[in-house]
């Protein structure tokens, strides 16, 4: 099984409308590790490690996000898998 990594940033209105803690709930119910903040500009980056077919579709999700967030554009940057985490986290 060949782990993959992706770096996302979401920007629209995606802060304070538990973006993270939906992310962390939709990576949990797929198995993706890694970890989701808030950045200063209004936007949230994540990491997401996984298989890269679950990763993509968590990337897929991030185009929509909770019901109350307006997605405006999802900037997607794949990695090289470095770091292996055991959980998705959210991060301060």
């Amino acid at each position: 099984m060949t782990i993959i990594s992706a770096k996302v940033r979401i920007s629209g209105r995606v802060q304070g409308v538990w973006f993270r803690q939906s992310t962390r709930e939709k990576a949990s119910e797929l198995g993706i590790t890694g970890w989701c903040r808030n950045c200063p500009d209004g936007s949230v980056e994540a990491l997401f490690q996984g298989k890269k077919e679950v990763v993509q579709s968590i990337i897929d999700w991030c185009h929509e996000g909770p019901k109350m967030a307006q997605v405006d554009q999802v900037d997607v940057e794949w990695l090289d898998c470095a770091d292996g985490f055991s959980v998705f986290e959210i991060r301060a």
